[in-house]
Formats: structure tokens, sequence, C-alpha cells
């Protein structure tokens, strides 16, 4: 580990992913340490067009003594190489072997026995299909999915027939930058020098993103068509989003009481194709990233994690269970599934 760019007590560990077409690729691992030694950590994974920057989710992890860390996924923030094409990747299977080194050195390197993983947005689709691909390895002990990516925000039409369409596109010519943006609302709504509270680096997390690419379509509806299609997650998982969803590409007063993102009941519809021991928790007031929300809502957001945690993982690692069949199939248009059953809990 060396000096990470938060100061101290952040450290970081440069993982090398040897080379792909665009040359070197490395991933970033942060640490912050509990203030006495703990056997148990957390593992976090930002989202698409971001990186970690959050030390007050850290902070808390840490005063429950969790040892922290993040990771900065290949072109991403700390990751991101000055010949690189941001944030792209052709499959989100792309990114698992940068997860299994961080898990190798949390577990085996540092010496946790208990694996708690974090995802956001794009980061919680990631880490929900790296989960099942993993079951039975037992990398994992729990999941928190914070505003997860599980459909694309946007009408039936759009989602569906022209979302098929630009994936055959990004399988042809995956570096095709797509004629939209993601736009400033979010930004907005975060950034201290427009609307928020939060600093941070608008070079590696743009107002507007960056260029949204065929073949990162393609990888995002294959990802989120696995997971609609049923996933084995053995492991408890928390999904927490807010209670509303923000659709204007305008600045208004509500876009920082809702997810401008995504459309969060989407993440409701298909939380129950996570696996068999699914928590929902809903947020009146939360924005995309839950944990940016105001003071007020991301208290309740820590409470209920540490809550879900004390109840889940305080009594030591989740046994490991043998993987089952899924007799959960969606056909290849998922609007013909039914409505799914229910999470096992929804507090």
């Amino acid at each position: 580990m060396e000096p990470d760019l938060l100061g101290p007590p952040y450290e970081r560990h440069v993982i090398d992913l040897g080379n792909d077409d665009e040359g070197r690729v490395v991933a970033t691992l942060v640490r912050r340490r509990a203030e006495s030694p703990s056997r148990r950590a957390v593992l976090y994974v930002h989202g698409f067009v971001d990186y970690f920057f959050q030390t007050h989710v850290a902070d808390f992890f840490a005063a429950r003594g969790w040892d922290f860390y993040a990771l900065d996924l290949r072109k991403y923030g700390r990751s991101l190489l000055p010949y690189q094409t941001p944030n792209f990747c052709r499959d989100l299977g792309d990114y698992f072997p940068e997860l299994d080194a961080a898990a190798e050195i949390i577990r085996n390197e540092d010496g946790h026995d208990t694996l708690l993983t974090m995802g956001h947005s794009t980061g919680g689709l990631i880490i929900s299909l790296w989960a099942h691909d993993r079951r039975d390895a037992g990398l994992v002990d729990g999941i928190v999915l914070n505003s997860p990516f599980f459909d694309l925000n946007a009408p039936w039409l759009v989602r569906r027939p022209l979302a098929a369409a630009v994936a055959r596109l990004g399988r042809r010519a995956p570096q095709r930058i797509l004629p939209f943006s993601l736009g400033t609302v979010y930004g907005e709504s975060l950034h201290a020098d427009h609307r928020g509270e939060w600093r941070y680096d608008l070079a590696w997390k743009p107002l507007a993103g960056f260029p949204v690419r065929a073949g990162w379509v393609n990888a995002v509806r294959t990802g989120q068509r696995r997971l609609r299609a049923g996933l084995d997650i053995q492991v408890p998982v928390l999904l927490a989003c807010s209670t509303r969803s923000f659709r204007s590409t305008k600045w208004h007063e509500s876009a920082t009481l809702a997810d401008a993102v995504l459309d969060v009941e989407h993440m409701v519809r298909w939380a129950p194709r996570l696996g068999p021991h699914v928590t929902l928790a809903r947020f009146d007031g939360g924005l995309h990233d839950l944990t940016l929300s105001g003071p007020a809502v991301r208290e309740k957001v820590f409470a209920e994690v540490g809550r879900w945690a004390d109840a889940f993982l305080g009594a030591g690692p989740t046994p490991t269970h043998p993987a089952a069949p899924d007799p959960r199939r969606a056909t290849l248009d998922d609007e013909t599934v039914g409505e799914p059953a229910q999470a096992d809990a929804t507090p």
C-alpha cells in the first residue's frame, strides 16, 4: 500500500491487470482501516461516471469496527490512464479480475473473515453478477446495493427494441458514440460549486458524464438481462433506493429529493431476481447515490445499513450454501414476465 490522494488514513494499492487493446490496464484499491484491528471488511464499488471520494461512508464503517476498502475500477477515477476511453467496457465481466484481486487482498493478505460488498448504480449490477458467478467460492458474506442499475431509465420502446438495436451496433462498432448524454441535473444536485454539498474531481466525475458508447450499452444490457432472468446469490442482500424518481432534463428543486438518474420502480421490480434472501429499503428524499443525500436522509440510510449488517452479519461469516438451480426464467422479451414474488422483507 502507498499513500492515497485523500491523505491519511487512506492508502491505495494499484492492481496490474495486464493489457487490453488500448494498452496497460490497472485498478486501484483504496483502504481505510478501523481504529482497532478488525476481521471484518467492506468493499465498495462505484457506479458509472464515478470514483471513490465518499469518505463519510468509510468513516461510518470504520466507526463500527469495519476496515473499509473501495475499488476504482479499470478506466475510472484513479485507474483512468491518459490513453484510455473513460469508463468504457465491452462486457461487465471485464471487471471481475479486479474484484477477484481485491477479495484476495482483503481476505488472504489482510486476513479478514467477513466481507460485505457495497455497490452503487452500475457497480451494484456488477457486484451482483460477480457474486452470482463466484457463489461457490465463498468470497462474499453480504451485499448492499445502493440504487442498482437494473434497467434502462426510458420508455419500453427505448428499453427493449431500440436498446436491442444499439446492442447489435455495440457488437459491431463498440466505440461508436451515441447521440445522447446523461444531462447535468444530477451532477448539479451534488457538486458544491453548483447546488450540492460535495466536492470531487470533475475530471473524473464530470457534470454531464462521459460520452455513452454503443459497446458499453451492449455490456450493460447483457448484464441486466442476466439479472432479470434470475440470479442465485445465496448471501443476504439489502437493496436500498429512493421512493421516487426525477424525470426532467431541466433543473428543479425536486431533483434534490429524488433519484435523478434511474427509475426506482425498476429496482423494486427486479430485486427478488437477485436470490432467495433480499431486503428492500426505500428512503423518502433519497438521491441516486443515497449516501450523498441530504443529512437527515443519509443518517437514515446509514442507520438502516448498520441495523441490517448487525442482523445478518453480526454473528460471523455467513455459511456458504451449495448453488441450487434457479427455476425462474425470463423469456427473451422481459416484459412478458409476470411480476416477481415479494422480497423477503421490506422495512
